[in-house]
């Protein structure tokens, strides 16, 4: 079981990146393929923040928060100008621009060689990171835990539920008072801040960080996981981040060619097995046996 905590903390922060992409996408309906754009700020800002001195860890994910945020409600408005199409264009375009700009500054982020010398202080001066990752898993996932806690207040709350109207139909909300603009951009906001501390708990855990927090292949994953566990369900968000991680070790080492095929496999039968994705398909079949 030691052995495997690098990989629980790897799903720890997975979870929390997804989260933040259901809080985007299942709630309040708005569509991204560039949300590692925030994932990455996050990342690099926390690890400069180290590199450069400070790692005491808490005060790194508050910076990488605010550094997330700010991006995000300085770019919500372009994202949310057009419909679907448009904001898709948006966030990947973001994204990409991000990714070359920290591959061409190598004196800043490292480049193609990553950020090293990250070094991080113990978790309130008193945990030390060790080699095992037993303080970065029980790190990741107490952040994981305390963030999930907020998302379902927020959910839960007028915001929250201002948010699903507004997927549902954004035409209506208006006529019962609701600033529709003012919300998107605000779930934008607290969207990309989620996703920047994600970022940041990979820089701080791993203590080093690569172009590949920048990459599409990370938001597309992203989105991955969020469809296998189920949209518009903070539970199903952190289900398909986990399945997914644990899938991809599995058959990376049993089939390291061909595991792309058995995870595309998996998801064609669930989508055919019915809506919802693993959260639905759990509801759908304790319904029948009800």
């Amino acid at each position: 079981m030691p052995e495997q905590l690098p990989l629980l903390g790897q799903a720890a922060i997975a979870a929390l990146f997804v989260l933040s992409l259901d809080l985007l996408v299942g709630y309040a309906g708005v569509l991204t393929l560039g949300h590692a754009a925030f994932f990455g700020l996050g990342a690099y800002g926390a690890g400069l923040l180290a590199q450069q001195g400070w790692g005491e860890p808490l005060s790194g994910l508050l910076a990488a928060a605010l550094l997330a945020g700010l991006l995000g409600l300085l770019t919500a408005p372009l994202v949310l100008r057009g419909g679907d199409l448009p904001a898709l264009m948006v966030t990947l375009g973001l994204s990409l621009m991000l990714g070359e700009a920290a591959n061409k500054l190598p004196g800043l982020t490292g480049g193609a060689d990553g950020l090293l010398g990250v070094e991080i202080w113990p978790v309130l001066g008193l945990f030390r990171f060790d080699l095992h990752g037993r303080t970065a898993f029980l790190y990741a996932l107490a952040v994981l835990f305390l963030l999930f806690l907020l998302a379902r207040r927020i959910t839960a709350s007028p915001f929250g539920l201002a948010l699903r109207g507004i997927r549902g139909n954004a035409r209506r909300m208006p006529a019962l008072g609701t600033p529709v603009r003012r919300r998107l951009v605000a779930a934008y906001a607290l969207s990309a801040a989620y996703a920047g501390i994600a970022g940041a708990l990979l820089a701080q855990t791993t203590q080093f960080v690569s172009l590949d927090a920048l990459s599409f292949q990370r938001s597309a994953e992203g989105l991955l996981m969020l469809v296998l566990g189920g949209l518009g369900a903070l539970y199903g968000a952190m289900l398909g981040a986990i399945v997914f991680t644990l899938a991809h070790h599995l058959l990376s080492e049993m089939s390291p060619l061909f595991w792309q095929f058995w995870i595309g496999l998996a998801l064609v039968g669930l989508a055919l097995a019915g809506r919802g994705g693993l959260l639905g398909l759990g509801a759908a079949l304790l319904g029948r046996r009800a």
